[in-house]
C-alpha cells in the first residue's frame, strides 16, 4: 500500500495550474446518461473517483473513450443495464447520482445505497422524496433503491427539507426529461451546481436559477450532445494556497475562478496572508510570517466549505493564538485530530462537532494514517512544517480527490515522495 514520505521544513513557492473539479466532474459524468448523443468533457481530473464513475458508466453499457489528456467521450446510446451495483457504488457516494438520469430517460433504475468516506451519515431521503414527488414509485430492497416511472417523470414543486448538494444534482438531472416544469426550493448554491446547470444547458436543457436557492427546469423530450470543459477545483486551489501559507511561503495559482473561493480567501487574509487576484489567477504571500488563529464554522455555500475544514485546522495548529472550529455539515469529521496531535499539535475535541486548536510554534514528524479524503491532506499540510520526516499511510484516500499530489508539491519545492 502506497505511503507518502515528507521531509518538513521547506518554504514552498512557485506556480501551479489548478485541475478540473472533482465535485463538478462526477455529477456531469452521471448527466451524460441523459442523452443518446456523444458528449466530450475536457479538463476531467485524473482521480480514482473519476475512474470509478467511468467504470460505472461502462458497466451500465455506455461507450466511454478516454484519451491521454483525460478528455472523456461518453456515448450512452444503448444502455444494456439499468442497475448500479454495490461493488462500485460502495466506494464512492457520487455513484448514486446515476439514479436521476437513468430513471428520467429509461423509466427504471436500480442503484445501491451509497458508500464513500466514513464521515458519518449522509442520507439520500431528499433525493428519493423529490423523485417520488415527480411520480416515481420507489422501494428500498436489500440495500438497493428500486425506482420505476414507466409513464415518465412529471414536473413538480419540490421543497427540500435541508440543503443537499447531491439531492439538488440528482433532481436537476431527472427534471430535464420530465414532462412539465420542476421547481427546486432550498436548492444548494455551490459553484459545482452552477457548472452542472451550465452543462445541462449545453445539452439543450432549459435550466434557470442554478446558483440560487430556487432552480427552475422546463422538461424536454430529449437532449443532445456537446463539448464541455469542467470548472477548476476550488477545494484543490484552497488546499494548495494553505500548503504555501503554512510554510510561510508564496504561491501563484492559475486556471481557476477566484470568485468561487470566496470565504476561503477571506479567512486566509484574516490569518495574515497577502492575497492578489485576477480573472483566472490568485497569488498568496505569507512574507515569512507565522499565521494568526482564526475561528471556522462550516456551512452550506456561500458559507465556509466543510471540505476545507481539516486543512484550516492544520493551518491553525501552527498559528499564534487559539481557534474554535465547528463542523455543522457532517458528524464524525474530526478523525484527523488524533493523528495531528501525534505530530505535536494541541487540539481538544469538545463533542462530535467542535474542536479547539491551541496553536504551537512547531510540529514534529511522526508516522500517521489517513482516514478520509480531506483529512488526509491536512496531515500532508502538517507534515510540510513538521521537523523531520513524516510517513503518511493509506494515501489512497488522497488519490480519490487530488491529482498527482507529489508532483504538484515537488513543483513548489516540497521534499515529498511516494513509497510502498
Amino acid at each position: 500500500m502506497d505511503k507518502l514520505q515528507i521531509q518538513g521544513g521547506q518554504k514552498l513557492a512557485g506556480t501551479l495550474r489548478v485541475s478540473g473539479a472533482k465535485n463538478a466532474a462526477l455529477p456531469i459524468l452521471a448527466a451524460t446518461l441523459l442523452t443518446s448523443e456523444a458528449v466530450t468533457l475536457s479538463k476531467t481530473p485524473h482521480l480514482q473517483d473519476v475512474t470509478t464513475m467511468i467504470e460505472l458508466l461502462a458497466c451500465l453499457g455506455a461507450d466511454v473513450v478516454v484519451d491521454e489528456r483525460m478528455n472523456v467521450q461518453v456515448t450512452a446510446a444503448q444502455l444494456t443495464n439499468l442497475k448500479a451495483p454495490y461493488e462500485l457504488v460502495k466506494t464512492m457516494r457520487a455513484s448514486f447520482l446515476v439514479l436521476g438520469p437513468l430513471l428520467a430517460r429509461h423509466g427504471s433504475a436500480e442503484v445501491s445505497l451509497p458508500g464513500g468516506c466514513a464521515i458519518g451519515s449522509r442520507p439520500v431521503d431528499q433525493h428519493l422524496k423529490g423523485l417520488q414527488a415527480m411520480g416515481a414509485a420507489i422501494e428500498v430492497v436489500d440495500g438497493y433503491v428500486k425506482a420505476q416511472a414507466q409513464q415518465g417523470l412529471k414536473g413538480a414543486d419540490i421543497y427540500m427539507d435541508l440543503v443537499t448538494v447531491g439531492g439538488t444534482e440528482n433532481l436537476m438531472m431527472a427534471a430535464c426529461l420530465a414532462q412539465g416544469t420542476t421547481r427546486l426550493y432550498n436548492a444548494a448554491c455551490e459553484p459545482e451546481i452552477i457548472d452542472l446547470g451550465n452543462f445541462l444547458a449545453a445539452l439543450g436543457a432549459r435550466v434557470s436559477g442554478h446558483g440560487t436557492s430556487e432552480i427552475v427546469i422546463e422538461g424536454r423530450p430529449e437532449l443532445g450532445g456537446c463539448q464541455y470543459q469542467i470548472m477548476p477545483d476550488r477545494i484543490e486551489a484552497g488546499t494548495y494556497l494553505i500548503a504555501a501559507a503554512i510554510t510561510q511561503g508564496s504561491i501563484r495559482l492559475v486556471d481557476l475562478q477566484p470568485a468561487a473561493l470566496g470565504v476561503i480567501l477571506e479567512k486566509l487574509q484574516q490569518m495574515g496572508a497577502q492575497i492578489k487576484t485576477g480573472d483566472d489567477w490568485v497569488e498568496l504571500d505569507m512574507q515569512g510570517r507565522r499565521p494568526v488563529a482564526v475561528d471556522i464554522e462550516t456551512s452550506p455555500y456561500p458559507g465556509f466549505p466543510t471540505d476545507m475544514q481539516a486543512q484550516f485546522m492544520a493551518f491553525n495548529a501552527v498559528a499564534k493564538g487559539t481557534a474554535t472550529i465547528r463542523e455543522t455539515i457532517f458528524e464524525n469529521r474530526f478523525m484527523h485530530v488524533h493523528e495531528m496531535n501525534r505530530l505535536g499539535a494541541n487540539i481538544e475535541l469538545h463533542g462530535p462537532s467542535m474542536a479547539v486548536v491551541h496553536g504551537v510554534e512547531e510540529l514534529k514528524a511522526a508516522p500517521v494514517m489517513a482516514t478520509d479524503l480531506r483529512a488526509s491532506f491536512s496531515l500532508v499540510l502538517a507534515a510540510l512544517v513538521a521537523e523531520g520526516t513524516t510517513i503518511i499511510d493509506r494515501i489512497y484516500h488522497i488519490d480519490r480527490g487530488y491529482e498527482t499530489i507529489e508532483e504538484k508539491l515537488q513543483q513548489i519545492g516540497a521534499q515529498v515522495r511516494r513509497v510502498s
